[in-house]
C-alpha cells in the first residue's frame, strides 16, 4: 500500500472511532525496522502478551518507512491499540529508528534503539529533532562517545535517554516501553519535513507547500552532520561500530579503479593513528575545507602510503515545511503556526469543539462550534477554514 493511500484511510478512519469513543483495543505491538530480529524479540514477548510487527524489505530507507507504516496499519485494523504501538531495532537497525521517527513520528508511543548510530540517519540531512518531542527514545549502547553524541542530540531538542547497552535487559526495555502510551490528540504538536509524502502531524495533514511562503519566527529542527568530509579515494563503505585497528574497508563501488580494495585497513590520516572506526568519523568531521593529505592503508603485511585529499562536498539548500500548533483550553484557543504551508486538514476532537477559536499565523480564522475535520487553505494572500471535502 502507498503512503499516501494509507494517510487518507488510517487518520481518517482513526480519528472517526477516537471521536466516538469506540477505540477499545488493548493489545500492544513492537514494530520492528528490520525483520531479522524479530526472533529475539518474538522470545522476549511471549509471555507479555504483545504482538511483533515486521515488514518487507525495500530498496530505500523511505520505502522502508512506507512499508512498515503500512505494517502498523494493518495491524490497527486487526486489533492493535493505536496508543500503544512502539519502535524498535538493534546494530545497525539504531539509524533506522531515528530515521522512522523523523518520517512518521505520530505513528509511535515510544521507541528504543540497542547497539549501533544513529550517525548514518543523521547523514541524510532528513532528521528534523521537533518530530521527536512527542516520541521518547531510549538508546542503548557500548561505544565510546556514544553518550557524549547523545547529549548533543538531547540538546538539540530530541526526546532522547541513553543507557549503557550492558545494563539493559530485554525485560527491561519492554518495561520501559510500557510507561508510555501515543496520544491521539496532544496538545502542542511540532512537525518538519521536506516532502509532502511524510506530512503527518498528529491532529495536523499537511497538505500544500509553497517555498515563498516563509515565516522566519519558525526556524528549522533540521539535523545536520558536523561535517561531511571524506577522503578522495573513489568512495568506500565501512561500518561505524568495526573494531580498530584503523577503518576497515567493507565495500567498494562496482568498477571501482582506486588505490583501495576490501579488507584493508586506513590506519593512519596525516600521520595520526586512527584507532577505530568512531576515531576515524571523529577526525573526518574535524575538516572544515578541502586539502591534500596523506593516508596508510595496511593491507594484509604491507603498509602502504597513498597520497589524496579531504573533500567537503557542496551542501544543498534543503527548503522544508514546519508546523507548531497547540490547544490553550483555558482561552478556548487552537493556535497553527506553520512555514511553507499553504493548506493542511486539522481534526478537532470533541473536548476542543464548544466555543473554540482557531487561529493560524496570528490570524483568526473562525469559531469552532462541533469536532470533525476542518481543511485550512491560503488563497490569494487571504486565509480560509471550510469543512473538509
Amino acid at each position: 500500500m502507498k503512503l499516501r493511500s494509507w494517510r487518507r484511510r488510517f487518520l481518517p478512519a482513526c480519528a472517526i472511532s477516537l471521536l466516538a469513543g469506540s477505540c477499545a483495543a488493548s493489545t500492544p505491538a513492537l514494530a520492528l525496522v528490520d525483520s531479522a530480529d524479530a526472533a529475539q524479540w518474538e522470545a522476549a514477548l511471549k509471555d507479555a502478551g504483545w504482538r511483533v510487527i515486521t515488514a518487507g524489505t525495500a530498496d530505500n530507507p523511505d520505502a522502508r518507512v512506507e512499508a512498515l507504516a503500512a505494517a502498523v496499519e494493518k495491524a490497527v485494523q486487526e486489533g492493535i491499540d493505536p496508543a500503544q504501538v512502539y519502535l524498535a531495532g538493534r546494530g545497525a537497525g539504531t539509524a533506522a529508528v531515528f530515521y522512522a521517527i523523523s518520517r512518521v513520528p505520530d505513528l509511535w508511543a515510544a521507541a528504543v534503539a540497542i547497539d549501533g548510530s544513529p550517525q548514518p540517519a543523521v547523514e541524510t540531512g532528513r532528521l528534523f529533532a521537533g518530530n521527536f518531542a512527542a516520541v521518547p527514545l531510549l538508546w542503548a549502547s557500548r561505544t565510546a562517545g556514544d553518550q557524549t553524541l547523545a547529549a548533543n542530540l538531547k540538546n538539540l531538542g530530541m526526546n532522547l535517554e541513553w543507557r549503557p547497552a550492558a545494563d539493559l535487559s530485554d525485560r527491561a526495555v519492554l518495561g520501559w516501553l510500557a510507561q508510555h502510551r501515543r496520544e491521539p490528540f496532544p496538545a502542542q504538536i511540532d512537525c518538519e519535513t521536506n516532502t509532502p509524502a511524510f506530512a503527518r502531524c498528529y491532529w495536523i495533514q499537511l497538505t500544500k507547500f509553497d517555498p515563498g511562503e516563509r515565516n522566519d519566527m519558525l526556524g528549522s529542527t533540521r539535523l545536520e552532520s558536523a561535517s561531511r568530509a571524506a577522503l578522495a579515494l573513489g568512495g568506500f563503505g565501512f561500518h561505524a561500530e568495526e573494531a580498530g585497528p584503523g577503518v576497515l574497508v567493507a565495500q567498494l563501488p562496482p568498477g571501482y579503479a582506486g588505490p583501495l580494495k576490501v579488507g584493508d585497513r586506513i590506519v593512519e590520516l596525516e600521520g595520526k593513528t586512527i584507532g577505530n572506526a568512531h576515531a576515524y568519523i571523529e577526525m573526518m568531521s574535524k575538516y572544515t575545507e578541502d586539502k591534500p593529505v596523506v593516508a596508510m592503508v595496511q593491507r594484509g603485511k604491507q603498509r602502504m602510503r597513498v597520497e589524496t585529499r579531504v573533500v567537503i562536498p557542496q551542501r544543498e539548500a534543503v527548503v522544508t515545511a514546519r508546523v507548531q500548533a497547540r490547544f490553550v483550553p483555558e482561552d478556548r484557543e487552537i493556535q497553527i503556526t506553520s512555514r511553507t504551508v499553504t493548506e493542511m486538514r486539522i481534526t478537532i476532537p470533541p473536548a476542543w469543539a464548544t466555543e473554540c477559536k482557531l487561529f493560524w499565523n496570528g490570524l483568526a480564522l473562525e469559531k469552532i462550534e462541533r469536532p470533525g475535520c476542518l481543511l485550512l487553505r491560503e488563497e490569494k494572500e487571504l486565509l480560509h477554514a471550510e469543512p473538509c471535502p
